[in-house]
């Protein structure tokens, strides 16, 4: 087909005759349709022929395509709460995180998505059910046969729990391969560690101040197991929801436990009366003793200085025995008679020369209550 230029180098080329791409005669544009029917046509040497056989690059073709969209299908999503573990021929290969990712898809490889993130809670010892007359109401129920544990001083108790666990995002195909039924083997194992510690204990302190000691226990044993069966399970936290006697004689455990309460409370007023009173009869006991010892240092002091004193003078009355009588004489009744009041007379005349028959003696006298003295 001839082509000419127009405009020399810096001209566009185009058909200058009729063709397959040139303008009809009169200057008509090829009609859409013909660009279509020859599209079809060049088609149909790769597709199946007008004799209805298979052609061998049909056959590629196909399964070239659906080898295609078969590659393509092994892209998947994996939440922001999930992780994705990946199978071949049913081995485990790896786990992907969150995002788009890709793995051989079905028959060959596997996809098995885990919540690792989601908190899961089971109950034990109690349930709940629907309201037949209310459909979004529920009833609670009780569990005697998880809930009745035998305690170590042979009583029963009635213990409801609640235990909160997730799958372990370190681990979670540990979770998916290692064991089956993995709710089933929470609640199994949850029950056998309360039994263990509510058998160890007294019905008293689990009914009262070991709650705290027995949840932490309780979640101890459970991570310590689940660990060995390595089930890639996290025990977050395990809350006892009541601790109580049995229905039967709940009535007569809480008259015990309130004679325990006031036992305790008379106990500690008798030990707060005791400890305000000891130490004041201690007190009262250190100052008799002390004011004993001082009494017993002055009498000794005195007596001491006595016996000076009378050795001196006995030391006088060897030199001058007459003098040293009549000194003591005059010193014992001036301290005998220093402060009473008397009446002296002189009988030194005989016969009592000097002395009228009749004296008053009586207003010489003080009274008696005058000084306190006779």
């Amino acid at each position: 087909m001839p082509w000419s230029s127009e405009g020399g180098n810096g001209g566009s080329w185009k058909p200058s005759g009729p063709g397959p791409w040139g303008p009809k005669p009169g200057g008509t544009p090829p009609e859409f349709e013909e660009f279509l029917k020859r599209g079809q046509e060049k088609i149909k040497q790769w597709m199946p022929g007008s004799g209805g056989g298979l052609g061998g690059r049909g056959l590629l073709a196909l399964a070239l395509v659906g080898t295609i969209v078969w590659l393509l299908s092994g892209f998947y999503t994996v939440g922001p709460n999930e992780v994705g573990l990946n199978r071949i021929f049913g081995r485990y290969t790896g786990k992907t995180g969150p995002g788009l990712n890709y793995n051989l898809p079905i028959p060959i490889g596997s996809v098995e998505k885990l919540p690792v993130t989601d908190r899961n809670t089971i109950n034990i010892g109690f349930g709940v059910r629907q309201d037949v007359r209310e459909p979004n109401a529920q009833i609670p129920l009780d569990l005697p046969e998880e809930s009745l544990i035998l305690t170590g001083d042979d009583n029963i108790a009635d213990v409801k729990f609640v235990v909160i666990w997730q799958i372990d995002p370190v681990h979670p195909e540990d979770y998916a391969f290692n064991i089956s039924n993995q709710r089933d083997t929470v609640k199994a194992v949850a029950e056998s560690a309360m039994r263990e510690v509510i058998g160890r204990g007294e019905i008293l302190p689990i009914l009262t101040i070991e709650r705290p000691k027995i949840e932490s226990s309780v979640q101890e044993i459970m991570q310590n197991v689940l660990n060995g069966y390595k089930a890639g399970i996290l025990v977050l936290q395990v809350q006892l929801q009541s601790v109580d006697p049995p229905e039967q004689v709940i009535a007569a455990f809480k008259d015990v436990i309130a004679a325990q309460q006031d036992q305790d409370r008379l106990s500690n007023e008798a030990q707060a009366y005791a400890n305000r009173v000891v130490p004041e009869a201690r007190g009262k006991a250190a100052a008799i003793v002390q004011a004993a010892e001082g009494y017993k240092l002055q009498t000794v002091a005195e007596a001491t200085g006595q016996v000076a004193r009378f050795n001196k003078i006995y030391e006088q009355y060897k030199k001058a025995p007459e003098v040293t009588r009549e000194r003591l004489y005059l010193e014992t009744m001036e301290r005998v008679l220093g402060g009473m009041d008397k009446i002296i007379l002189d009988q030194s005349g005989g016969q009592g020369q000097g002395v009228v028959p009749y004296l008053p003696l009586g207003p010489l006298t003080p009274p008696a209550n005058e000084g306190g003295r006779k």
